[in-house]
C-alpha cells in the first residue's frame, strides 16, 4: 500500500473516523488512559493493514521482531545482564542479514573464492525491514543505556515499531523520542489535520509531478547509456539527483504529515541537502534521521572522536561503509558508503589543515565554489547508487568524461526540475537572510479557514492530480 494509492486513502480515511469518533464518543465516558488505548489498538491494526496490505507473511516477522525487543528489554530490567540486550540486538539483526544479505554475501564468497555455485535461497526482502530493524535496535538499546525505562505495553512498543506513516521509508524513529507521545493526550485537533495535511500534499507534489515524471528519463538512459550522447548522460545524473531527492523527502513529507494529522511528531528528514558546502554539512542535510541515528548508534559507540586522530578516521570510514550497505546488498552501495566515508574523512583532515573550526562561515565566492564541488561530487556518488552493476555505472561515467557521440535526450521535466529546485533554494536563501537565520527547509502552512487558504490548497490539489505521472514508479527507499 503506497501514499499515492486510492487504498491508502481509504486505509487513513477510516481510520481518522474511528479516531474522531473515539474522541466524541468517549471522552465524557472513559478515563484518559481508556481512550488512549483505544486509539493506539485502532493506530495499530492499521498498521498492520498497511504492512499487510504487500504481503501478510511480513506482519509475522515484524510482530516476532517486536515480542523479541519487548520480552529482553523487561527480562534487561529484572535481572540488570547484559544477555537479554544483545539478544535484542543480535536477533534483529541476523533477521535482517539472513533476508537482506545472505545472497550476496554467499554469491561473494563463491565468486572470491571461484567454487561451484550451490544456488541460492528464494527470499523474499519483506517491504522496509531495514527501517523498522533500526528502530527496534534503538529500543533496546535506549533501554540499557537508561535514556527510557523497559515498556511495559506490548501494543504502545508495537505501535512504536509499526506506526504505519513513517514504516517502511521513515523518517526512523528513536524510542526515546516516540515512546513518550504514546503517553500524552494527543487529540486528532483541527489545527494538527489542516497542518499535517498540507505537508502531505507537499510531499504528494513531489512525488507525482516530479519525481514520477523525471523517473522516466533517468531509467531509460540508465538502462543502456552507451546509445546516449554524453550531455545526455550528464543530465540524467542530474535528473536522478533531483529525482531522489524530490521522491525521498516526498514520502518523508508526506509520514511527517499523516502522523501530525494524528496528532504525533516526526523529525524533519531533509534540510535543502543541496545547498551543503561540504560532505559532512551534506549529511546533516540529507536523511537527517539515518545519519543521527548512524552517529548514536555508531559512530559514537565505536569511539568517535575519543580516541584519537587515527581511530576517528576509522571510524568515519566504517559508520559510512556500513551505511552504504544498509541501502542494499550490493557492491555498487558499498562503493556508494567507501566514497562518502574517504570523503567525510579528507574534509576532516582538510578543516584541520586549515585550522578552521565550525564558526568559519568563509567567504560568499568560495561557499558558492564550496557547494557546487560538493553537488558535482554527491551526483558522482549518485552513479553509483542508481546503476544496477559496474559495468553500468562505469559507463556512464566514461560517456559523461569522453562526451561520447549519440543520442541526444534530454527531459524537459529535467529542466522543470532544476528551475523548481533552483527557486526553492533561493526563496529559502532570501528567508533566511530576512530573518538572519541559517538557511533551512520550511513548509508553506496556510489557514485553512480563509477562503484564500482553502482556494490554493484545492488548486495546489487540482494541479498535481492532472500533473501527476499515471505509471508504476515506487517509492525509490521501499527497497530498502
Amino acid at each position: 500500500m503506497e501514499f499515492n494509492s486510492i487504498s491508502f486513502f481509504v486505509l487513513f480515511s477510516c481510520t481518522m473516523i474511528l479516531i474522531l469518533l473515539t474522541q466524541l464518543k468517549c471522552t465524557n465516558k472513559y478515563p484518559t488512559e481508556k481512550i488512549l488505548c483505544i486509539r493506539h489498538w485502532i493506530l495499530f491494526i492499521s498498521s498492520y493493514i498497511f504492512y499487510g496490505w504487500w504481503d501478510w507473511r511480513f506482519c509475522f516477522l515484524m510482530l516476532g521482531l517486536t515480542l523479541v525487543a519487548y520480552i529482553c528489554a523487561l527480562w534487561h530490567t529484572q535481572t540488570g545482564k547484559k544477555l537479554p540486550i544483545y539478544i535484542g540486538c543480535i536477533v534483529p539483526l541476523a533477521i535482517l542479514g539472513i533476508f537482506k544479505y545472505f545472497n550476496f554475501f554467499l554469491d561473494s564468497f563463491i565468486n572470491l573464492f571461484h567454487l561451484s555455485s550451490p544456488g541460492t535461497l528464494n527470499i523474499i526482502l519483506p517491504v522496509g525491514i531495514s527501517f523498522y530493524t533500526f528502530q527496534s535496535l534503538s529500543y533496546s538499546i535506549d533501554v540499557y543505556r537508561g535514556r527510557i525505562p523497559a515498556e511495559k505495553s506490548f501494543l504502545k512498543l508495537g505501535l512504536y515499531i509499526a506506526f504505519f506513516p513513517q514504516l517502511v521509508a521513515g523518517p526512523i524513529v528513536k524510542a526515546n523520542v516516540f515512546l513518550p507521545q504514546l503517553y500524552e493526550d494527543r487529540k486528532v485537533t483541527w489545527n494538527s489535520f489542516t497542518q499535517g495535511i498540507q505537508i502531505f500534499l507537499f510531499g504528494l507534489c513531489k512525488k507525482i509531478v516530479i519525481a514520477d515524471h523525471l523517473s522516466v528519463c533517468v531509467d531509460e538512459v540508465f538502462s543502456s547509456p552507451a546509445h546516449y550522447h554524453g550531455i545526455s548522460i550528464l543530465f540524467a545524473v542530474i535528473a536522478y539527483s533531483i529525482q531522489i531527492y524530490f521522491d525521498f523527502s516526498g514520502y518523508s513529507d508526506m509520514a511527517i504529515g499523516c502522523a501530525k494529522s494524528f496528532g504525533y511528531d516526526l523529525q524533519r528528514n531533509f534540510n535543502l541537502p543541496y545547498l551543503a558546502k561540504n560532505v559532512s554539512e551534506f549529511w546533516k542535510r540529507w536523511h537527517i534521521s539515518l545519519s543521527s541515528w548512524l552517529m548514536e548508534y555508531l559512530y559514537i559507540p565505536l569511539g568517535g572522536n575519543r580516541r584519537g586522530k587515527r581511530r576517528t578516521y576509522i571510524n568515519l570510514f566504517l559508520t559510512m561503509l556500513i551505511g552504504g550497505l544498509w541501502h542494499g546488498a550490493s557492491w555498487t552501495f558499498v562503493v556508494w558508503g567507501i566514497m562518502h566515508g574517504l570523503a567525510l574523512c579528507i574534509h576532516k583532515q582538510w578543516r584541520v589543515l586549515l585550522r578552521k573550526d565550525k564558526s568559519d562561515q568563509g567567504t560568499l565566492p568560495g561557499n558558492i565554489l564550496s557547494t557546487i564541488l560538493t553537488y558535482a561530487f554527491v551526483c558522482l556518488c549518485w552513479v553509483f547508487f542508481r546503476a544496477p552493476n559496474f559495468e553500468i555505472a562505469c559507463s556512464v561515467i566514461k560517456g559523461i568524461v569522453t562526451w561520447q557521440p549519440g543520442i541526444l535526450y534530454i527531459s524537459s521535466w529535467t529542466v522543470i526540475g532544476i528551475v523548481l529546485v533552483v527557486i526553492a533554494f533561493l526563496i529559502a536563501i532570501f528567508k533566511s537572510a530576512k530573518a538572519k537565520k541559517i538557511t533551512e527547509g520550511f513548509y508553506p502552512i496556510m489557514d485553512l479557514n480563509t477562503v484564500s487558504g482553502l482556494t490554493v490548497f484545492f488548486v495546489v490539489l487540482g494541479l498535481a492530480l492532472i500533473l501527476a505521472y499515471t505509471g508504476n514508479s515506487p517509492f525509490i527507499y521501499f527497497q530498502f
